[in-house]
């Protein structure tokens, strides 16, 4: 069978065996919305648990959007192509919720609002999480996690948090209340919280019992604004599936119940060999592409091969993780530094030390190849020689998974190889 394998924009052919494929792993199949922007508009004026968006600004002084940077898929063109009238009159805010990650560039500022970015560049800016200035101490959470929150959250009458809803490795799922923490949460908020990540209970799916989300809730308890939220689901191509509005708890849970429909595959048994793909905008740098290590893990059987796809065209993202694996000799001696003390980004050298310590990861990407061995991962130049080369190790008898969307397809597995 021959399978495109989507990389910078462009398609890798891949051969597989028909015998040997036991499963091309994507989301689930949907039926996009025809109209986007009318179904974001009717999805406010009919929201969950709220009076509708026009309502809810009837008297706003100081309104302030929250929306999400370019390492997310989220259709933010979308969301003002049918709000942006309303949010313009009332002199709207925009604050990109960075959460630790670095500023956007100007390409990104135009890939975040699309061709809205001119009508409000004099109104957007980033988040900076090391900023004390721009941060209010609003106490901690039920885990002793110090919540910091943007300034500009305590100063607006009206909060609009928008976002996309899909499976997160460690919070359980993007979106909702995660506009809030990491999304505009100080570096000491996200950093004690982020370490929370190595807890066994912070998962993909997993929400009620994860302890990063249950910072995550304490935080919006904590934020005095009223909040109107705009949350979109997307299929497999990245097209609108579904947008959730009003309460912000209520809409994230009706998000999450469609978005487990969409992300959450099943397998009928691991793989001796997994290709995992990390897609755009999500294979911005080896710090994100890193979901499609942890999804792709799930796959691969113990003594398997996972091959991670991802250009990494921004590099390896923080420095932290890199450092930490690299002064490493093996993965398990990474968890070993770690227990003598965190640094924000450590969660994410754990979660590949785990993946490395019972799996070979080879990559095919644009990052060289003394990088991606501090990972514990070997450079491969050729995607289908790296496909030969493992299937001559694991043999002709080897079971082989594609995920063709790593970093947000979940592989539920039926039976662990």
């Amino acid at each position: 069978m021959k399978i495109g394998i989507p990389y910078l924009g462009r398609e890798l052919e891949l051969e597989v065996p028909d015998a040997n494929l036991l499963a091309l792993v994507e989301p689930n199949e949907v039926q996009a919305l025809a109209d986007p922007a009318a179904a974001v508009r009717e999805a406010v004026a009919r929201p969950i648990d709220s009076r509708p968006f026009s309502e809810f600004l009837e008297g706003a002084q100081k309104v302030l959007v929250i929306v999400n940077d370019a390492t997310r898929p989220t259709p933010t063109p979308t969301f003002l192509d049918a709000l942006g009238d309303q949010l313009e009159a009332r002199g709207a805010r925009f604050l990109v919720a960075t959460g630790a990650h670095r500023g956007p560039t100007e390409d990104e500022y135009r890939q975040i609002l699309g061709r809205h970015y001119d009508r409000f560049r004099r109104k957007i800016e980033a988040h900076d999480c090391r900023d004390e200035a721009s941060l209010v101490d609003l106490g901690s959470t039920r885990n002793g996690t110090p919540i910091l929150l943007n300034r500009a959250l305590m100063e607006a009458d009206r909060i609009i948090a928008t976002g996309s809803v899909e499976p997160h490795y460690f919070a359980g799922y993007t979106g909702g209340r995660k506009a809030f923490l990491p999304g505009v949460a100080g570096f000491r908020t996200v950093e004690a919280n982020h370490r929370l990540a190595l807890d066994p209970r912070a998962r993909a799916l997993g929400l009620d019992d994860n302890p990063v989300s249950q910072d995550m809730e304490d935080a919006l308890r904590l934020v005095p604004g009223k909040v109107f939220s705009v949350m979109a689901v997307l299929d497999k191509h990245q097209r609108l599936a579904g947008c959730h509005a009003g309460d912000i708890r209520a809409s994230f849970a009706t998000a999450v119940e469609q978005a487990n429909r969409i992300f959450a595959v099943r397998m009928k048994s691991q793989a001796d060999i997994v290709i995992s793909v990390a897609r755009h905008p999500m294979d911005i740098d080896l710090y994100q592409a890193q979901k499609a290590i942890d999804n792709g893990g799930f796959a691969t059987a113990d003594g398997g091969i996972l091959i991670l796809v991802a250009s990494c065209r921004d590099g390896i993202g923080d420095k932290a993780y890199i450092e930490l694996l690299g002064s490493a000799s093996k993965p398990l001696e990474v968890m070993e530094k770690i227990a003598a003390g965190y640094r924000l980004g450590y969660h994410k050298a754990a979660k590949i030390a785990e993946v490395a310590a019972r799996a070979s990861i080879r990559a095919i990407s644009e990052l060289d190849a003394a990088t991606l061995k501090k990972a514990f991962i070997e450079k491969r130049e050729d995607l289908s020689q790296a496909f030969a080369e493992a299937f001559a190790e694991k043999g002709k008898g080897a079971e082989v998974a594609i995920l063709l969307d790593g970093t947000v397809t979940v592989p539920l597995i039926d039976r662990k190889g």
